[in-house]
């Protein structure tokens, strides 16, 4: 990727790279609501790429693909808490769901299900559902949990930088030890869909391939296992459901 120069190609680097943007588009796509079009993020993300490449120095110790992801994802993050993606009606009622999620834990010593929480919630169950869809895009670690700045996004304020991962954000020990936990209690088909969508990198729809049922549905089932990590680890629990113990309130340093 050198010109006869010595120096860095650029014009080689984004061709080379533009694929990845992409990818990393689509990716990101799965986690937000339909009305978020896929080239506005392309586009952000194309910015960040022509930042990675005028940035970029081989003496930061990383490889370009590391540090070209870090700065396509961040563009494309700014790009969308600028557009306020997830509104505050829509944050309000995922955080009345992690409510009634912890309520019934303690209560019945496990994890309550789809029409446990509706009826907790005065809803029908396909009109919880529904909101579980809308709500694709909601996130396990928002700012404002750990602070008092209003609707900063934790994840999205610290990835932009050029040496911070988003795994090194949440190092914290009690934490890590919190969401381990809370990953192990998910009912089955929730934690199937975490792990084939975090570690096996497929997307929501060969996710429904992988299940028998609909796209929409892998969104809900989604969005339901994010609510449940997030009332765990809101709470700072250390133990599993029905234990009636609070932990400290988990922190990120």
């Amino acid at each position: 990727m050198y010109n006869a120069a010595g120096t860095l190609d650029r014009d080689q680097l984004i061709t080379r790279y533009a694929p990845l943007v992409k990818r990393i588009a689509y990716h990101l796509m799965a986690k937000l609501p339909a009305s978020v079009q896929v080239e506005d993020i392309i586009q952000n993300g194309m910015l960040g790429l022509l930042d990675a490449v005028g940035r970029y120095e081989e003496g930061l110790g990383a490889q370009f693909e590391t540090y070209a992801v870090q700065r396509i994802r961040g563009a494309m993050l700014d790009g969308l808490r600028e557009n306020d993606w997830l509104p505050r009606s829509l944050r309000r009622e995922m955080r009345r769901i992690e409510t009634a999620i912890h309520t019934l834990e303690q209560q019945n010593g496990r994890q309550p299900t789809e029409r446990e929480l509706a009826q907790s919630l005065g809803m029908e169950l396909a009109d919880y559902q529904k909101m579980l869809q809308e709500a694709r895009g909601y996130q396990l670690v928002y700012f404002e949990d750990f602070g008092d700045e209003d609707d900063e996004d934790f994840l999205e304020r610290h990835i932009v930088g050029e040496s911070n991962d988003p795994l090194d954000l949440l190092e914290d020990h009690n934490m890590r030890t919190v969401l381990i936990q809370a990953i192990e209690d998910l009912p089955e088909r929730e934690k199937t869909v975490m792990g084939l969508y975090y570690e096996e990198d497929l997307n929501l729809r060969e996710i429904g391939e992988v299940l028998g049922v609909s796209e929409s549905r892998v969104c809900q089932l989604h969005s339901q296992a994010i609510a449940r990590l997030r009332s765990r680890i809101t709470t700072g629990r250390d133990a599993g459901p029905g234990s009636g113990k609070r932990g400290k309130r988990a922190k990120v340093a």
